[in-house]
């Protein structure tokens, strides 16, 4: 058995349930602290497995990560904080007090009972929602301004103006901001982008895309898991406090280059395009990822082109089948 232990909130969701999947290939001990709103499907192969341990909590808990610790395990290295309501459209179906308690609190309540446990860093997920619209139109960084468009976005921000805060601690905060994610997992969404469009031209032989003009930075989620663990396993002090974007260099794609990659696929799909506009969460933006390059040496496998693949062969084959159930989307089924 190894002495590596990992915890990780919201470790049956989509990104979850991957990384739960590598750091037991990685040899890690892994307790996994999840509500299963969304069902716990993706953590079923696991439960044999002699190094994962599961808790059905909510971590809004006071107790809910020392509850979690096996008594014969170690208390963990890492707390992986991955539970939250996830994007603009269930923030805002939720409203703002019940979205504050489980993104901003319930982040407060967990790095807490981290720090008391003697746990040695928390990894953060945020969201590149945080910078907004660009001002000038260049790459953002980890030094640029914050410019929320969404309650979402809100409550990611505080969140890590509250880890920032502790950076000095012995319980070493280190944050990622996601891009867009794409891509298969035991969990799999198709309430993102990619995903859906795939599944769309597929069940529908149509695509209606709203915003075709806007660009997005786009991640496979493979390589977000392979970031991840890149940042757990870098010496503490080298991430101590650091914030890093976590995306794919050229990984800038609109809507209708989307939407031409299924095409490419899938030809017979037809697409209609609408200028309807949502409120909130606008993103049209260039990421730059030199900084998570330079410092942990991460550089992405995988393009959106292979998710469309991916995607496309995961339900053609049936591995993936009725997709539109709500445990495959964290919100409305609708692509802001």
């Amino acid at each position: 058995m190894t002495d590596r232990h990992v915890l990780i909130t919201g470790g049956a969701g989509y990104i979850g349930s991957m990384l739960t999947s590598e750091l037991l290939r990685a040899n890690y001990r892994v307790t996994v602290l999840d509500s299963l709103l969304f069902g716990g499907e993706g953590i079923v192969p696991f439960l044999h497995h002699p190094n994962f341990h599961f808790v059905k909590a909510d971590v809004t808990e006071n107790r809910a990560v020392r509850d979690a610790i096996k008594r014969d395990w170690q208390k963990p290295d890492t707390v992986i904080h991955l539970a939250a309501i996830v994007g603009f459209p269930a923030c805002q179906s939720v409203g703002k007090q019940v979205a504050w308690r489980y993104n901003v609190e319930a982040t407060k309540t967990v790095y807490g009972q981290a720090s008391d446990l003697g746990v040695e860093r928390i990894v953060f997920a945020s969201t590149y929602s945080n910078y907004g619209l660009s001002e000038d139109g260049k790459p953002v960084t980890e030094e640029s301004s914050l410019n929320p468009q969404s309650l979402y976005a809100e409550t990611k921000i505080a969140s890590e103006e509250f880890l920032l805060t502790q950076k000095e601690s012995a319980c070493v905060p280190l944050l990622f901001r996601f891009v867009t994610l794409y891509g298969v997992s035991p969990r799999t969404r198709f309430d993102l982008i990619v995903n859906q469009f795939v599944l769309q031209a597929f069940t529908r032989r149509s695509l209606i895309i709203y915003q075709r003009g806007y660009s997005r930075s786009f991640v496979h989620i493979r390589d977000v898991v392979r970031g991840v663990m890149m940042g757990i396993e870098a010496d503490k002090e080298k991430v101590r406090g650091q914030v890093f974007n976590l995306g794919a260099e050229n990984g800038n794609y609109s809507k209708n280059d989307i939407a031409q990659l299924v095409l490419r696929r899938m030809p017979e799909t037809v697409v209609e395009y609408k200028d309807l506009t949502f409120g909130g969460d606008i993103r049209d933006i260039t990421v730059s990822f030199e900084k998570i390059k330079r410092v942990l040496g991460f550089d992405t496998t995988l393009n959106v082109d292979d998710g469309v693949r991916e995607v496309l062969f995961a339900l053609k084959s049936g591995l993936i089948r009725n997709p539109t159930d709500d445990r495959y989307r964290n919100a409305q089924f609708i692509v802001q």
